[in-house]
């Protein structure tokens, strides 16, 4: 089966602009039931004219989601997903995890009626992961400790819920030929690995041996790349893409040339301070 290729942001946010397929794939990737889902719209904009790609380079959405806990009991949380290329620019998203923790509007009433701030969940699908993890999804938590026994503390807070994070960052780069288990089998999607041979826009999967339960992120995918509209975004993107490293590129020059420049203007002042030590000495 031959399907759009998510490492694209059209692609991507075609795939969990689907509810269904949205929570399929959060599920997994969080390890608890989604029960519930609202996609909170992100605007994404392509300028085909000397873009500086900021939203090339981070594609966040974010979603308000309930979610089944491990005793049975439910969750509400924000689930703020940013796709990127790389994990270079971690300023930026700093920057998109800010405007979460400030907005006023993520917030809950719980039981008692008081106003509560979402915790937040935040999940990294990087295309070029991390240096120095060798893992495809690697979970960060944060587990409650009393600093005088070392010891876990099982009872959690909203205070601390609110102001820390727990994080899930999906490696792309790190996925080729790792099906050891069902999420991983299921981000099969994104194994670049798979591109077809033919056409980088597109992977072959065989349905198959693909996890059943999750076989409607191939349809959804699979109708993506019949769509001419995300076709023709996917060809923007890669024009992009090509205008950003030449832009990178030519900065590099320039960079080194400018270094070149000051070695040559030090070694010429050495020169200069070597010659007048001699004539005055």
């Amino acid at each position: 089966m031959r399907i759009a290729n998510p490492i694209y942001d059209v692609v991507f946010k075609y795939l969990l602009d689907d509810e269904k397929v949205a929570r399929l794939v959060l599920s997994a990737v969080l390890g608890k039931e989604v029960l519930e889902l609202q996609f909170r719209p992100t605007e994404v904009h392509h300028k085909a004219a000397k873009p500086d790609l900021t939203q090339l380079l981070v594609l966040r959405m974010d979603f308000a989601a309930t979610v089944r806990m491990e005793d049975g009991g439910r969750k509400l949380v924000l689930i703020e997903i940013q796709k990127a290329r790389s994990a270079w620019d971690v300023q930026r998203f700093r920057r998109y995890l800010g405007s979460n923790d400030a907005n006023p509007g993520n917030v809950y009433q719980d039981q008692a009626g008081k106003k509560q701030a979402l915790p937040i969940v935040t999940i990294y699908f990087l295309g070029e992961g991390l240096e120095c993890v060798d893992v495809p999804v690697l979970k960060i938590t944060r587990p409650y400790l009393d600093v005088a026994t070392g010891g876990e503390v099982r009872i959690t807070d909203p205070f601390v819920e609110a102001l820390t994070h727990d994080a899930i960052v999906v490696q792309i780069n790190r996925l080729r030929n790792r099906r050891r288990t069902e999420l991983e089998r299921l981000l099969e999607v994104f194994d670049q690995g798979q591109t077809s041979r033919t056409d980088p826009h597109l992977l072959d999967i065989l349905e198959e041996n693909f996890p059943e339960p999750h076989r409607e992120v191939l349809w959804r995918l699979m109708r993506a790349g019949a769509e001419q509209v995300v076709r023709e975004k996917m060809e923007v993107e890669d024009d992009m893409l090509a205008a950003f490293r030449e832009q990178a590129r030519e900065s590099s020059d320039l960079r080194q040339a400018l270094v070149e420049k000051q070695q040559a203007l030090e070694k010429m002042d050495r020169l200069i301070a070597d010659r007048n030590k001699r004539l005055f000495s």
